[in-house]
């Protein structure tokens, strides 16, 4: 059978427990060979299967673990059992319900004479058996991890469509034991699909009817309500967990169409110090699909690694708990204020809308107290799906006021991207306005749904809606104010732009996001008169915690390039802002409608003193441009992104001054207030292995320090253990993926993301500084340098967007072509013209290079020219 070594199977005669019948197990067991080896485990892995599958489901691990015992790595012993009447464990021709398989597991331990530490893991039922077994063994259990499972059903939700179908009358038999019908089909989950020789050892226990009859006995023994003989046992496990201490590892497959996100919000509500990791794209047999094993043994070495710190050095002594200012705070001091807060001039049909800070805090409250009063309660997940304007800011504010953990993704991501997101995060509530609410019912979103309007009875039934916001404002009319989130509590989950793989949640405390707040003040010298106006939705909501009023311009703030001048200039007049923040897609806009500018409109931008663009580089020309609009303002480009939203800083000045530098890439200016900037050195094959340092013009990775930095990635502990990195130094540090440098004066310059590198011959080369090159010739409006061709012999193709634009994709004229092999040290074995380059969906200004060279590879080995 592929994958799996026979020398670790074997079989155990084991009596039952309260009867005086034994039975044969069999079991994948590596004790034996570490005992051969004489290698010492250092502790058990007891790995139980699901229903139709048997332990080859765990070979992976079995291997893993042995390969890692043979490279003198921390070993475990793996004991994968095959349940009775399952695998090629013995028929015992008797009902075996879920406590009596939890009995089971437990004679077959004591047969075993199993000590601990023990690690259980489990997956599918086999996961509740697993569990159950952790519940009953306290004394051995070392830890608990599982694969996707559930311990519990939410009353009045049906279970799974595939389950209710596979165990109804008339159909259990047919579908699980007359015919291999649920075995196949659960087989045909996993994506990709299995070879068919994997698929066949699956098979290999179940050839017969007699042989499947444990497959019907799992299904049959569903609890599906209250009345159900297992719905009791089931109940004790849930609520053991519950109690369970013990570290714990949940990795899910959110694809499965029977153990979805629901379950996995379940158990981490029991569990809420366990690690988390959604593979996206994974499905039910997760073990077929991801490297399932790595986690399991990477989590092991972990643990052993701060268990073996804790126990080498002293416990450290608390420090005392740093400054915190909530970001409400300027919203209490400022609740009997009529002076405006918040400016909207974005919603359709040109509407202005001025809310005073006495309104805005009126409403916060209110909206807090009401939020409690229909039961949203401290530390559950509130998607918010409003525009943004002067309701989202409230129901922000309200939100963080009253504890609920706000959760954002932005609209940019498109239908299938937000509902990835929204599903991800698994909301307890949803606030949005009905087009979002259609979606959540349209799409299966989880959460209480709350409407910003006042809905028909007959839409807010087909909708699903609880309570619209005029209905929480009247239940906190008059009622006391919840208790106030602690500094160290979770606020908020911030998705990512989706433009480097699926988007992100990122979470943070109410203390960073009061950090955040405090170094853009500070950087930037904003006080309660500053003023600003945001074409940049994330920094919208900030105006209120920053204590001055902001203003939205009319524009669709989804849609960034539908800013215009004439825009910015009524938003700074109508505001009195001194700032002006954009994105650098509405900058491009704003700077291409400026004909349109009067004279009123120009004396109007005049009158700013700072003006800021962040979300992605901006070079010197178009920042140029934005600086003839606003000319008595400084303008500034910060480098940052969705994990650490400010981390360095250049002005205008700064990019002049750095442009005369021999450095190649973009420079994004030295690092905010207290923010640490690092690299982390590439090696040859372009992996980011060097000790993080501030050794100057060292190609490597970014790794970033600060005090607004996140607490995590939600629910990916693998990704997040892969941007953690530790330093000599104390503190967070976060790996970001870009790829730079530091010059002699500290200042960072970026050259990439690190999938961008192109891994050549002669080591590996960053693509932004070939770009620039290219980018100098007036041919070329935007150029970017991609790879083709195996890893370690890549070579390098540049794609360029022309002037004038070319009519389709093609080779490069020989002229063009000769001209821009001229002017970089680069070989290119190509130059493709493009009519446009493939952006980012939501900033519309990264080049996705991804997406590039994969084109370039298909176009340069013959397939049809296309659009990228």
């Amino acid at each position: 059978m592929p994958g799996l070594a026979p020398h670790v199977s074997r079989t155990l005669l084991v009596p039952e427990s309260g009867s005086e019948a034994a039975h044969e197990w069999h079991l994948l067991d590596t004790g034996p060979e570490l005992e051969r080896r004489g290698v010492s485990a250092a502790g058990t892995i007891l790995a139980v299967h699901g229903n139709p599958t048997w332990s080859y489901l765990w070979r992976g691990l079995v291997s893993a673990s042995l390969r890692a015992a043979g490279a003198g790595e921390q070993a475990w012993r793996v004991v994968a059992v095959d349940q009775l009447d399952m695998g090629f464990s013995a028929r015992t021709g008797t009902h075996r319900p879920l406590a009596r398989r939890v009995r089971d597991l437990g004679d077959l331990t004591d047969a075993l004479g199993l000590e601990g530490p023990v690690m259980t893991l489990g997956h599918d039922w086999g996961g509740v058996v697993a569990l159950g077994w952790a519940v009953d063994h306290p004394e051995l259990l070392a830890g608990v991890m599982s694969l996707n499972t559930a311990v519990h059903h939410p009353a009045g939700v049906p279970i799974p469509a595939p389950l209710r179908l596979a165990g109804a009358r008339g159909v259990l038999s047919s579908s699980t034991v007359s015919t291999p019908a649920f075995l196949e089909t659960t087989l045909a989950l996993a994506r990709p699909a299995l070879d068919p020789a994997v698929r066949d050892a699956y098979r290999a226990p179940y050839r017969s009817a007699e042989r499947r009859q444990g497959i019907g006995g799992f299904v049959a023994d569903i609890p599906v309500d209250a009345a159900h003989e297992s719905f009791a046992e089931l109940q004790r496990i849930a609520a053991g967990v519950a109690r369970v201490t013990v570290p714990a590892l949940l990795l899910w497959g959110p694809q499965d169409p029977i153990f979805g996100d629901r379950y996995l919000d379940d158990l981490v509500d029991r569990l809420p110090h366990a690690d988390v990791h959604r593979f996206e794209g994974a499905g039910h047999m997760i073990a077929e699909e991801r490297d399932y094993a790595a986690a399991v043994l990477t989590w092991l070495g972990d643990r052993a690694a701060v268990a073996a710190a804790a126990e080498a050095m002293p416990a450290p002594v608390a420090p005392g708990a740093a400054a915190f200012t909530p970001l409400w705070a300027a919203l209490d001091a400022r609740r009997g204020d009529d002076a405006d807060a918040v400016i909207d001039m974005s919603a359709p049909g040109g509407e202005e809308r001025h809310v005073s800070w006495r309104q805005l805090d009126d409403r916060v409250r209110r909206l807090a107290a009401g939020l409690a009063g229909v039961g949203v309660r401290k530390g559950q997940r509130v998607s918010v799906l409003v525009p943004p304007g002067p309701t989202l800011t409230a129901v922000v504010y309200a939100c963080l006021r009253m504890g609920a953990v706000v959760v954002v993704a932005d609209a940019g991501l498109g239908v299938r991207g937000l509902s990835r997101a929204v599903r991800g995060a698994w909301p307890d509530v949803v606030i949005g306005e009905a087009k979002g609410l259609a979606a959540a019912r349209a799409l299966g979103w989880p959460g209480m749904r709350i409407s910003v309007a006042r809905l028909p009875r007959a839409s807010a039934r087909l909708l699903g809606v609880a309570h619209s916001l005029s209905t929480v404002l009247e239940r906190g009319t008059g009622a006391a104010l919840p208790a106030e989130p602690a500094a160290d509590d979770p606020a908020a989950i911030l998705f990512t732009s989706g433009s480097t793989g699926p988007a992100k949640g990122v979470a943070y405390t109410h203390r960073q996001l009061s950090a955040l707040r405090d170094v853009l003040a500070a950087h930037f010298g904003i006080a309660g008169d500053t003023g600003l106006v945001t074409g940049f939705a994330p920094f919208a909501l900030l105006g209120p915690a920053l204590g001055t009023r902001s203003a939205t311009p009319a524009m669709d703030v989804s849609a960034p390039r539908t800013l215009t001048a004439q825009a910015v200039a009524a938003a700074v007049r109508a505001s009195d802002a001194r700032m002006v923040f954009l994105s650098p897609a509405a900058v491009l806009n704003v700077v291409a409608t400026a004909d349109a500018l009067d004279a009123a409109d120009r004396a109007a931008l005049a009158t700013v003193r700072t003006f800021l663009s962040t979300g992605a580089p901006v070079g010197e020309p178009l920042l140029t441009a934005a600086a003839e609009l606003m000319p008595n303002a400084e303008p500034h480009t910060p480098y940052g992104m969705t994990e650490c939203l400010l981390v360095t800083d250049v002005t205008l000045d700064g990019i002049r001054a750095a442009a005369t530098a021999p450095d190649q890439g973009v420079c994004v200016g030295a690092p905010i207030g207290a923010n640490r900037v690092l690299i982390s050195a590439l090696d040859a094959d372009g992996r980011a292995v060097g000790a993080p340092s501030s050794t100057p013009h060292v190609l490597g990775e970014v790794v970033i320090s600060a005090a607004h930095l996140k607490t995590g990635y939600d629910r990916l502990w693998l990704t997040d253990r892969g941007a953690l990195t530790g330093t000599p130094e104390d503190g967070r540090w976060h790996r970001t993926g870009d790829v730079g440098h530091l010059d002699a004066e500290g200042r960072l310059w970026i050259e990439g993301r690190l999938p961008h590198i192109l891994v050549t011959a002669e080591g590996p080369v960053a693509p932004v500084g070939p770009e620039q090159r290219l980018e100098v010739s007036p041919s070329v409006r935007r150029a970017a340098v991609v790879g083709v061709g195996p890893h370690g012999l890549r070579q390098a193709v540049a794609v360029v967007e022309t002037v004038p634009a070319a009519a389709r994709p093609a080779l490069a004229p020989p002229e063009l072509a000769a001209d821009l092999r001229a002017r970089i040290a680069l070989p290119l074995v190509a130059v493709l013209v493009v009519p446009s380059l493939p952006t980012d969906i939501r900033h519309n200004s990264k080049i996705d290079r991804t997406r590039l060279s994969a084109w370039a590879e298909r176009t340069l080995a013959g397939g049809r020219i296309e659009q990228p």
